[in-house]
């Protein structure tokens, strides 16, 4: 079923959904200086938001082996990400960037996860 995640703990789409998260996490956190230098951002309002997205997406990116709470924790700093566009008109598009990647994820890697096991257990 689509946008089911894998229970196994070792599966190579948990280890892609932390990748992104973890990126993720660097990457909202490199956007809060330019933020707030270039952009003129509430300083308080950048940290706060900023800092909300980037706690989600290490708890998600911690948490994924362990089951669906981890990619809730994931989708949840999406929607953070995104969110944040208001305060920073340029996470609006590195947020949905970001997102596009999560959905992908989400939508396609239990598939290919599958196939994989498949092929590893071989024909028969």
């Amino acid at each position: 079923m689509p946008g089911r995640c894998s229970e196994r703990s070792d599966g190579a789409m948990n280890r892609v959904a932390s990748s992104v998260l973890v990126l993720e996490a660097v990457m909202v956190a490199l956007v809060v200086p330019v933020a707030l230098n270039l952009a003129g951002v509430n300083t308080m309002l950048g940290l706060v938001s900023a800092g909300l997205v980037v706690l989600l997406c290490i708890a998600g990116a911690a948490t994924v082996r362990r089951g669906r709470i981890g990619y809730v924790l994931g989708s949840a700093a999406q929607v953070g990400a995104v969110g944040m566009g208001f305060v920073v008109s340029m996470m609006f598009v590195l947020g949905a960037i970001f997102a596009a990647m999560w959905f992908v994820l989400l939508r396609y890697g239990p598939e290919v996860e599958r196939r994989g096991e498949e092929r590893a257990e071989g024909p028969g």
